[in-house]
C-alpha cells in the first residue's frame, strides 16, 4: 500500500489557495462517547516518517506521531460533537458539527480537504476524498491527532465507568463491551439513541 502524498495540497497551493486543511473524524462506529474531528494544515516540505492513516498505526506509533504533527504543523485543531447531540443530531450530522469545530479554530481557511465526506453549511471551498485518510497527508495527519485525543478521552472516562472496559475498546462494539452492557445497562456515555440499544445485543 502507497503511503499518502501531498499531491493534492500541492496542487491546491499552485491554484492559489493558501491554507489547506485536511479534515478527518474518529469514533463514528462506537457506541459510546463523542465524534471526534481533527483538522491539519502541514508545510508540505515536512517529511513525517511513518505517516499514514491512524487505522494502520500502532498506539505508540500515533502517539509519536500525534506530538510531531502538534509540533510542526502550521496549524491543528480538534473538534467535538457530545454524546448528547450524537444522539439528538444523529450520527452523520454530529460528525459535521465536530468537522465545524474544529475548522473554526484555524485561521484563514481557503480549502478543505475531507475523508470521504463534503461538510455541509461550510464558507470554504471543498473536496470529499474517498479514503483520503490513505491518500492524502494532511488528512492522515487530521485522522492521527483526532485518535489519539479521543483515545485519551476514552481511557479518562473508563476510570468513571470501570464495569465497561473502555481503556481497551474505546467504546466500540467488542464482544467484551456488548456483555457488559448486557450485564449493567449503558451508562451516561452510551448512545442509547441507537437501534441496538432500542433492540438488545442477544442473537
Amino acid at each position: 500500500m502507497k503511503n499518502p502524498t501531498f499531491i493534492f495540497e500541492r496542487r491546491l497551493s499552485a491554484s492559489g489557495f493558501k491554507t489547506v486543511v485536511g479534515v478527518d473524524e474518529v469514533g463514528c462506529g462506537s457506541l459510546a462517547g463523542p465524534v471526534v474531528a481533527g483538522a491539519v494544515v502541514l508545510h508540505t516540505t515536512f517529511n513525517f516518517a511513518g505517516l499514514r492513516d491512524s487505522k494502520l498505526l500502532t498506539a505508540k506509533a500515533r502517539e509519536r506521531l500525534s506530538e510531531e504533527i502538534k509540533s510542526r504543523a502550521r496549524a491543528f485543531a480538534i473538534g467535538e460533537a457530545s454524546v448528547e447531540e450524537i444522539n439528538k443530531l444523529g450520527l452523520r450530522p454530529a460528525t459535521f458539527l465536530a468537522m465545524r469545530r474544529a475548522l473554526e479554530k484555524i485561521n484563514d481557511v481557503d480549502f478543505v480537504l475531507v475523508d470521504a465526506w463534503k461538510i455541509p453549511n461550510i464558507p470554504f471551498e471543498q473536496q470529499g476524498i474517498i479514503h483520503g485518510d490513505r491518500l492524502i497527508k494532511s488528512i492522515a495527519a487530521a485522522s492521527i491527532i483526532a485518535k489519539v485525543y479521543r483515545d485519551k478521552l476514552m481511557i479518562d472516562l473508563s476510570e468513571t465507568y470501570p464495569q465497561y472496559g473502555f481503556e481497551k475498546h474505546k467504546g466500540y462494539g467488542t464482544a467484551f463491551h456488548l456483555a457488559a452492557i448486557e450485564k449493567y445497562g449503558p451508562c451516561f456515555i452510551h448512545r442509547t439513541e441507537w437501534k441496538v440499544f432500542k433492540t438488545g445485543f442477544s442473537d
